[in-house]
């Protein structure tokens, strides 16, 4: 097997995963730092509750983002970006800046 067909499925997982329908956004809010439900449900208000519950769900299992459930009465949920969802994240800025100036 060449290079080029071992780095093609890691190539595709990767633009699957930024190219599902909103997946690229949530990443892209999450670059700020952590932020609860509510606040990326406020970044990206086209985006229903239960598809991003959906996305959140699917990106924790990718390992892209983490629940983290802080003890306060009452529990706070934050979603925070892993190591593995910064370093992915850092590659939408560039496309953000395509889209602006060519979209």
């Amino acid at each position: 097997m060449n290079d080029f067909q071992k780095l093609c499925p890691k190539v595709q997982k990767t633009f699957d995963i930024i190219g599902k329908r909103w997946n690229g956004l949530i990443i892209y809010v999450l670059m700020s730092g952590p932020k609860r439900f509510s606040e990326i449900h406020t970044s990206i208000p086209s985006l229903s509750k239960r598809m991003l519950t959906e996305r959140m769900k699917e990106l924790e299992d990718e390992g892209i983002v983490i629940r983290h459930v802080i003890p306060e009465r009452p529990v706070r949920i934050e979603y925070i970006l892993t190591k593995k969802g910064t370093e992915l994240g850092s590659i939408l800025g560039p496309v953000s800046q395509w889209a602006n100036e060519w979209l």
